[in-house]
């Protein structure tokens, strides 16, 4: 009697181990197209308002099986960016949502909360979002929000602190290093719990244009890792 070898599958589907390697999430999915399989994964959707350079680092992480996740979709407040063009190129889904058109933040905030739903949402990546998450998003996803912010916080962070304004400022108080760090997000603007940093050296002649090149950079490969680290908590 021939006896046919073991499947990759079926050594899933006996394995007891409460977290399975990503990357065996990817080949299997790459070799079967199991749609089926590809639900087990966590649902993570990404916020961005811009070109989406981070957006793409988390969608090359997930494709190369390095995030335990299938990126479901794309939400934004802009309809004209680089981050709906790479959503297309991979095939994610997007939405945009724009606060202007709700007469209300709590409107607003209700159109969020029903995509993530629809989603099916696990967690939820913030990637250059240049809105607010109102709090009754926050609410309903605790913990499950991650933003990354181009300085080393709890410096040059809150209300004002965002893209070249952030550079500007460190580079002004003569700073030694900045970098960025992964934070949760809560109510208190940058100020959730970080869990991830990465320290990049001011040089001396740095103009915030340099500086903020040298930390997108380490922001590219930072973020994917403290996602996946994430991942494993929830």
């Amino acid at each position: 009697m021939c006896i046919p070898k073991e499947t990759l599958g079926m050594k899933l589907a006996r394995s007891n181990s409460p977290f399975i390697a990503p990357q065996t999430f990817a080949i299997f999915y790459a070799l079967t197209g199991n749609l089926k399989f590809q639900a087990l994964l966590k649902q993570l959707v990404v916020f961005a308002s811009g070109s989406g350079t981070n957006f793409q680092s988390i969608i090359d992480a997930a494709e190369r099986g390095d995030i335990s996740a299938s990126v479901a979709g794309l939400i934004t407040n802009k309809p004209d960016i680089g981050a709906i063009d790479r959503a297309k190129k991979h095939n994610i889904h997007f939405r945009v949502i724009n606060p202007t058109e709700y007469t209300s933040e709590d409107e607003f905030a209700e159109a969020l909360i029903k995509q993530l739903q629809k989603w099916g949402s696990d967690l939820i990546a913030l990637a250059g979002y240049l809105k607010k998450i109102p709090s009754a998003v926050i609410r309903e996803y605790p913990n499950r929000i991650l933003n990354i912010h181009p300085a080393l916080l709890p410096k040059y962070g809150g209300k004002g602190f965002y893209g070249m304004n952030v550079h500007r400022a460190v580079i002004n108080a003569a700073e030694a290093e900045s970098g960025c760090s992964v934070h949760i997000v809560t109510e208190a603007f940058d100020e959730g719990p970080i869990i991830g940093q990465t320290k990049v050296a001011v040089q001396s002649d740095d103009t915030p244009e340099m500086l903020a090149k040298r930390i997108l950079s380490e922001e590219h490969t930072l973020y994917p890792i403290a996602i996946q680290n994430h991942l494993k908590s929830l």
